[in-house]
């Protein structure tokens, strides 16, 4: 089962980036201001993941400074989906990784996740 936790944590990163490209596409007024959009958000999402989250990274933060970097990602992954015009997507969105952080925290996962 823990491997399964973080398996659906990936999945949920992965889906954190669809939905901030979706916000990109839904936001935009044209074509070249949705790719902008979408780049931007889920490239910010990368660039911050990749520095300060990510198991492997040299500047990894501890916890719990990595866990309130990383609820903030899926918070705003989660407003994006809201503001998309997708509330009931948000909602399960949100509970689903509510419920995987609160595994990972449970099951001492956040050491290695």
């Amino acid at each position: 089962m823990t491997r399964a936790n973080l398996a659906l944590r990936f999945v949920l990163e992965l889906c954190a980036l669809a939905a901030l490209a979706y916000w990109g596409v839904e936001t935009g007024s044209t074509v070249i201001a949705e790719i902008a959009l979408a780049l931007g958000a889920t490239g910010l999402f990368i660039a911050v993941w990749g520095r300060w989250v990510a198991p492997r990274t040299s500047a990894r933060l501890p916890d719990p400074q990595r866990l309130v970097v990383e609820l903030l990602l899926f918070a705003a992954a989660v407003a994006a989906l809201a503001a998309a015009g997708e509330p009931r997507l948000a909602a399960v969105f949100a509970a689903i990784i509510a419920f995987s952080e609160l595994l990972g925290l449970a099951w001492d996962q956040r050491k290695i996740a």
